[in-house]
């Protein structure tokens, strides 16, 4: 028995409550004063199991008490070591929704705080108060349309306030999009790592999802194949700043995918929720097949996530018709108040401005990322906020990433994005739903210690 765990038999007779609770208070008070380090190893269950004169099933009991603290660790063939005590980083707002969804910094700047709430007060004074607790037309009116469709221009520049509806929340958008382009038993093309909550409509509907292979990039003669084979009825992409992969969708294969869709008459869906941040990009699919592409964004991955505003431009009026009766018997209508908000914030500026920001707390906060996970091959878009992180072998993704978020880091296996049932082993990192800098770096900590000593399931 080591020198530490000699002092245990003692201080176990002397506990109050259950012997497997006390002997993981006292790898957690070892730990505390410096009397175990991360990395010392326990002896064998047996072994300590004599010397504390204990039973077997009761230092198991106490060791597994100690592993889901995150204060032991056990690999087959070398043992039980000291993990240490891993901190706990706060959820914002004590909402646990942050560990899933990919959310966006909040910079930490009085001055555009400031701007926010005078930026709101205005739309508020402005507004005629009853009109916002009325019914309203679907599809927003002329005037926040037109916001809309400035909002788009960056990435679209074709854009049209008469080809463009408001609606709440991109979610709902990708839901009417497919219970009207597909029946149940229908296939939607989709990329071989997706959005999850396309998964979860089309599962919802009824509908078959078919992934295509993938070279780096959704592969053209994939498209092509399957649109000889299999009748899709729709090809979702999210072909700018990706989620999960963060890559963003080449021209020429823009093209070449943009091809097969016009010589199948294939509608296009291009959800393009991360696009507004990043400065640079191929032309988006809608500028390329005008015809039969739905061009969908909103300000929830580019303002803030409560902000349950979005925009999707139609590829014609009918179709346009077409949807906004759909949105109508799902959603009725959007917040008119969220709307006004919305409006103001981009004739004003006011969203301008916080692009900038969150790009530019992103980018401090990827730096925090390649630094402190330099032997690490990320995966990054410079404008991002998010990171894609491929894990050596004999990591379990899902182990992992449910060890991390249960200590705060909004981390998710690549088995939540896979639509063909053969994820990588790699999680996304999201670096915005910690509510500071120095919060990201603890979280990036604590990543780092992981890859260095994987978690057990516990």
């Amino acid at each position: 028995m080591s020198h530490t765990t000699r002092f245990w038999p003692q201080r176990l007779r002397s506990a109050d409550g259950p012997a497997y609770l006390a002997l993981a208070d006292l790898i957690a008070d070892d730990l505390r004063s410096g009397r175990l380090k991360s990395g010392d190893r326990l002896p064998p269950l047996r072994e300590l199991a004599a010397a504390l004169g204990l039973n077997y099933s009761t230092v198991a009991r106490g060791l597994a008490e100690a592993r889901k603290r995150g204060l032991i660790d056990s690999r087959v063939g070398s043992g039980t070591y000291i993990r240490g005590a891993a901190p706990t980083l706060p959820l914002r707002d004590g909402n646990s929704a942050d560990m899933t969804m990919n959310l966006p910094p909040e910079p930490d700047d009085p001055a555009l705080l400031a701007q926010l709430q005078d930026s709101t007060a205005a739309a508020m004074r402005a507004a005629d108060p009853w009109a916002l607790l009325r019914y309203q037309d679907f599809g927003g009116s002329p005037q926040q349309r037109e916001a809309g469709a400035h909002w788009l221009h960056t990435r679209f520049p074709e854009a049209r306030a008469g080809q463009l509806l408001v609606c709440p929340g991109v979610h709902a958008v990708l839901y009417a999009l497919l219970s009207q382009l597909a029946r149940p038993g229908d296939t939607i093309c989709v990329e071989s790592l997706s959005y999850p909550g396309i998964k979860a409509i089309a599962a919802q509907l009824g509908l078959r999802l078919l992934a295509l292979a993938d070279d780096g990039e959704p592969c053209a003669a994939a498209l092509r194949d399957a649109c000889r084979t299999a009748a899709p009825k729709a090809l979702y992409l999210n072909p700018t700043l990706h989620n999960p992969s963060t890559r963003t969708l080449s021209r020429s294969r823009r093209e070449a995918l943009a091809e097969v869709a016009l010589a199948y008459s294939l509608p296009i869906i291009e959800d393009d929720a991360y696009g507004r941040l990043v400065r640079t990009a191929p032309a988006a699919f809608a500028s390329l097949a005008p015809s039969l592409t739905y061009y969908v964004t909103g300000l929830s991955k580019t303002v803030g996530a409560g902000l349950r505003i979005a925009y999707v431009h139609a590829p014609g009026q009918r179709p346009m018709q077409r949807l906004a009766g759909a949105l109508r018997a799902l959603t009725v209508m959007a917040s008119p108040l969220t709307t006004a908000i919305a409006t103001r914030w981009i004739d004003d500026g006011t969203a301008a401005r916080l692009v900038e920001a969150i790009r530019d707390e992103s980018a401090q906060r990827l730096q925090l990322a390649a630094r402190l996970l330099a032997a690490h091959p990320l995966r990054a878009h410079p404008e991002g906020f998010h990171v894609w992180l491929p894990l050596p072998a004999g990591f379990d993704a899902n182990v992992l990433a449910a060890w991390l978020r249960e200590r705060g880091v909004p981390a998710v296996a690549a088995a939540a994005f896979s639509t063909d049932a053969q994820p990588p082993d790699a999680l996304r990192v999201n670096l915005g739903g910690p509510g500071t800098r120095a919060q990201c770096a603890a979280g990036l900590q604590l990543v780092a210690e992981a890859l260095a000593r994987p978690p057990s399931r516990s």
